[in-house]
């Protein structure tokens, strides 16, 4: 993984586009939107910003760009997220890279706490996260919006102190 750059702006444009990228997300943004969150998690980022760290996962033999990985602070949890391009979906890297991400996290920011957001139908993301260490802890009904449908989010927590403790 690497950090969002200029020149991944294809690359985050697509994701947030593509109608298998987004259909159990959220709607796509304007144009104006997304140039404004794509610019936002260019910033550097720090365990006390405003703004998502937003990395780009990549195949290690080749470097192409397949996602996009990251996380936000609120409060003392690290919101988690990731969007892979559809000929990716199904093979491991969402797991991979949030591992990746928490291991990082922790290990690096200190971070122990995480939590991830799915949408009610998102099957696959909710088997990333359990994959993961994530335990379901909240369904909030009517919590947003999609194509004009309202749909609960499923509100996943990991705490990775509880996974490090000394048997």
């Amino acid at each position: 993984m690497t950090p969002l750059t200029p020149g991944d702006w294809r690359l985050f444009q697509t994701l947030h586009s593509t109608p298998e990228v987004i259909a159990q997300c959220f709607d796509a943004p304007t144009e104006t939107e997304l140039k404004q969150k794509f610019d936002a998690r260019l910033q550097p980022w720090h365990k006390n910003a405003n703004h998502w760290l937003c990395l780009v996962m990549r195949l290690c033999d080749s470097g192409q760009a397949i996602g996009v990985t990251g996380l936000s602070m609120s409060e003392d949890r690290a919101e988690v997220g990731y969007l892979l391009l559809p000929p990716y979906h199904g093979q491991g890297f969402g797991t991979e890279s949030l591992q990746a991400l928490i291991h990082w996290a922790l290990s690096e920011q200190g971070i122990s706490r995480f939590q991830a957001l799915v949408t009610e139908g998102n099957v696959a993301s909710e088997r990333v996260l359990e994959k993961t260490g994530f335990k379901l802890v909240a369904k909030v009904p009517d919590a947003h919006s999609l194509g004009g449908k309202r749909y609960a989010d499923h509100v996943y927590h990991f705490d990775a102190a509880l996974y490090c403790q000394p048997a």
